[in-house]
């Protein structure tokens, strides 16, 4: 199966935008720490391409080099939290709409011993 070229048309505008965002603050972060580019790309194990790409918010890159920059720069924790359940709003909601709109008692099974007297 021949895979496709993605261009960045192919990607929401939102997520295009998120992306560039990341990057941008990937390279600001670098930048802070003083780290050059060099030093970044080695440490991290990926090519001067590939960082270039990340800085610019590139969405053809693949997230798991994006997670060693973010180990690099000491952010990868945050990695975690980005679909956190616990900040899920929508999927809370939605999920409250599915709950029974009431509840049945069951009534209580009796033991067959007791029956037997």
């Amino acid at each position: 199966m021949a895979r496709s070229i993605r261009t960045a048309a192919d990607y929401p505008i939102p997520v295009r935008s998120a992306l560039r965002k990341l990057g941008a603050d990937v390279r600001d972060a670098r930048l802070r720490r003083r780290i050059p580019t060099e030093i970044m790309f080695e440490r991290a194990s990926i090519s001067r391409t590939t960082l270039t790409k990340i800085e610019r918010g590139e969405a053809g890159v693949a997230i798991g080099n994006y997670a060693k920059v973010l180990f690099v720069l000491g952010l990868a924790s945050r990695l975690a939290e980005l679909a956190d359940s616990r900040e899920d709003t929508l999927g809370r909601e939605l999920d409250e709409e599915r709950l029974p709109q009431r509840i049945r008692r069951r009534s209580p099974r009796r033991a067959p011993h007791e029956d037997i007297e």
